[in-house]
């Protein structure tokens, strides 16, 4: 039980003409005894908490940044109405800060053997699994002197999904595709390319692409068209390691490459390439493999939803292994991971042997748009010794992609915000050379 406010401020009124013309335990008793007995009065009038139904409806999934309403039904199976206030606690990554009690707090009044509903909306700061607390329900009386209080245990879980924000870019990467494969078929056979369509002779093209017998069998002159393969083989490759969890802006890395990742896998999927995940760092953290065209983005976005972080060093040696048994024939192996010196001289470098012989290597990584800005700041002594730090850094960055391009690799450096545009890039010029 609870007392409310509204008793505390009678029994305080109701104390001052004592204290000022009886100050006696008489006087306190006759003030407070009625006023007790209508507080138990107002408890057993109050509905009951404890057989209260409670039940959940709703959204079950949500991207980072949009909402997801979770309904809570209510049922009353008292022969007395509940006038409640109810809180349904989440935790405190579902809500935008100082939004938590207005969203979490409702007021209801459900009439005896009925039901009814409430809405809870969540906007989730965090990726990941939110699951909901306690449902505490506070049961008011006619008076509103003294209350039942209770809590439930509702299960309900929200995953929130990646954000996806660079499927802004999908319908220009789409276009530049159609010109690449078979809607915009070439005359030119090279590596990489497939036989596409015949198509009538026009002045200009080709004669070496003149198909004889397709000719001789109809009255014009047919020609062979080609595009570039498809059912190629993509696997991506998050670094989950500790490199992963440096900020960039308001977000890990981890993040920003996911957010590349699932414009590649997009894009590819549309091109008719099988797109595979592996998520590692000292062991695996996710592994989706065989997911058909239209079910691969849904599958990696819930894949990559739990995905967080792992502060340990991540084992090339492991990784390397678990990419080669995850990718049995040639396939593009992109990796995500950091171009820091260490890491990379220390750990890839010594096993990227291994890859390159049987795969193409992309490695995407995530540079930080505060290092370029420290790079052109000018104009006082601090400024300038930032300036030099940062161009440093990122000398070294170069320095170390050149030594990845060394050994065949190609690498995308590129901000958060660059980042997925230029691995679209970087994947259509594979496929249009026939590296794939």
């Amino acid at each position: 039980m609870a007392l409310t406010g509204r008793a505390a401020l009678i029994a305080a009124l109701a104390s001052v003409p004592v204290g000022v013309w009886d100050p006696s335990w008489t006087g306190i008793l006759a003030v407070n005894a009625p006023l007790a007995v209508a507080c138990a009065c107002d408890f057993v009038l109050a509905a009951p908490v404890r057989r209260l139904g409670l039940t959940r409806s709703g959204d079950a999934s949500a991207r980072l940044g949009e909402t997801a309403d979770v309904t809570l039904t209510v049922s009353n199976p008292s022969g007395r109405p509940l006038r409640a206030r109810l809180r349904d606690a989440w935790p405190p990554s579902s809500w935008q800060p100082g939004t938590e009690t207005a969203a979490s707090r409702h007021s209801l009044t459900v009439p005896a053997g009925e039901r009814r509903r409430v809405t809870t909306r969540l906007r989730p700061t965090r990726r990941g699994d939110r699951h909901a607390d306690r449902v505490t329900i506070r049961s008011y009386g006619p008076l509103g002197l003294l209350t039942r209080q209770g809590t439930h245990r509702v299960p309900w879980t929200v995953r929130v999904l990646p954000p996806f924000t660079s499927r802004k870019h999908l319908p220009s990467k789409l276009s530049r595709l159609r010109e690449l494969d078979g809607r915009t078929s070439v005359l030119t056979r090279g590596e990489g390319t497939e036989f596409d369509s015949l198509r009538e002779y026009v002045p200009g093209d080709d004669t070496r692409s003149i198909d004889w017998r397709a000719t001789a069998r109809h009255s014009t002159v047919a020609v062979r068209t080609w595009r570039p393969e498809r059912d190629r083989h993509i696997l991506l490759v998050l670094d989950t390691g500790r490199t992963s969890a440096g900020r960039v802006g308001d977000a890990p890395r981890l993040d920003a490459a996911m957010d590349a990742a699932l414009l590649l896998a997009a894009l590819a999927s549309r091109a008719g390439d099988r797109v595979d995940l592996l998520a590692y760092d000292r062991r695996v953290r996710a592994l989706l493999q065989g997911r058909t065209a239209g079910d691969v983005l849904p599958s990696l976005v819930n894949a990559m939803a739990t995905l967080e972080p792992e502060l340990v060093e991540t084992d090339a040696r492991g990784l390397a292994a678990t990419t080669l048994r995850s990718a049995l024939r040639r396939s593009l192996v992109v990796l995500f991971t950091t171009l820091d010196a260490a890491p990379i001289e220390e750990g890839l470098l010594p096993v990227l042997p291994q890859l390159t012989q049987r795969h193409t290597v992309l490695v995407a990584s995530v540079a930080d748009p505060h290092v370029s800005r420290m790079a052109q700041a000018r104009g006082h002594t601090d400024a300038v010794y930032e300036a030099a730090a940062a161009a440093q850094a990122q000398s070294e960055r170069r320095h170390i992609a050149d030594q990845l391009r060394r050994h065949g690799v190609t690498v995308v450096d590129a901000t958060p915000d660059e980042l997925p545009p230029a691995l679209a890039d970087a994947y259509l010029e594979l496929k249009a050379a026939g590296r794939l």
